[in-house]
């Protein structure tokens, strides 16, 4: 929207902001720049040809919608905000306490290294564990070979393919299997671990494990005590390649 004046003279909010800085100051013209420009318009219009009583109307309406646009741009902003606090507050509950998460990460320090969960729905003719590095190399593979359908754990001994035991740290995880016929199976991993502490991430609250690995807290599908463990079988990394 423009001033309009007979004059040619430059509307004064406009001129006010240009003289000031040389630039208008502002990338976006908010509720009350627009009622400034408004009011000068109307100030400086020709007595003998006002403004039309539809462009009125039309830049009203205008108005209207920026209040209303900016008044819902708000009320989401403290919606996400508001949410995030509560789900700050509601995670704090997982503090101290085991959680077994979807994710595909384990962590090593010393001679232990964490446990890595996984089912199948079927039976799977060939499987096997990935073991990968941060820079994404992988450095061990072990070959499970069938197994029925199931709850299973994996345990690695934090050694590469050749034996060499590696530093501690976290490292990726991925489990693959196919069934009988050659056709991939679906294998979801999940992984466990104490929560230590809360971590707000873009706006979703993460649980920050003991060993310094993190997991959303909506990927948490099971909550006990930190010392239990899952009665499940255990698989042997007796086969490397």
């Amino acid at each position: 929207m423009s001033v309009v004046s007979n004059s040619g003279i430059l509307g004064q909010y406009e001129l006010a902001k240009t003289t000031s800085t040389g630039t208008t100051s502002k990338a976006n013209m908010d509720q009350n720049d627009f009622l400034t420009l408004l009011v000068a318009q109307l100030e400086h219009q020709d007595p003998l040809s006002p403004m039309d009583d539809k462009d009125m109307t039309a830049q009203l309406a205008q108005f209207s919608s920026l209040e209303q646009l900016t008044n819902i741009n708000t009320g989401i902003k403290s919606l996400v905000d508001s949410q995030s606090s509560n789900s700050m507050l509601n995670a704090v509950a997982f503090i101290g306490k085991g959680v077994k998460a979807d994710g595909n990460s384990l962590s090593k320090s010393g001679g232990s290294s964490s446990t890595v969960y996984y089912s199948l729905g079927e039976t799977v003719a060939n499987m096997q564990v990935n073991i990968y590095a941060d820079d994404g190399s992988l450095v061990r593979t072990d070959v499970i070979g069938s197994k029925q359908a199931g709850e299973y754990q994996y345990n690695w001994d934090g050694k590469d393919t050749s034996g060499k035991t590696l530093a501690d740290g976290t490292y990726g995880v991925a489990i693959v299997a196919e069934d009988a016929s050659g056709a991939p199976v679906l294998v979801q991993s999940k992984i466990s671990g104490e929560v230590t502490g809360l971590v707000s991430s873009n706006g979703t609250t993460m649980l920050q494990l003991k060993d310094g690995r993190t997991v959303n807290i909506s990927s948490v599908t099971e909550l006990v005590a930190a010392t239990s463990t899952a009665d499940s079988t255990t698989d042997s990394s007796t086969t490397t390649q």
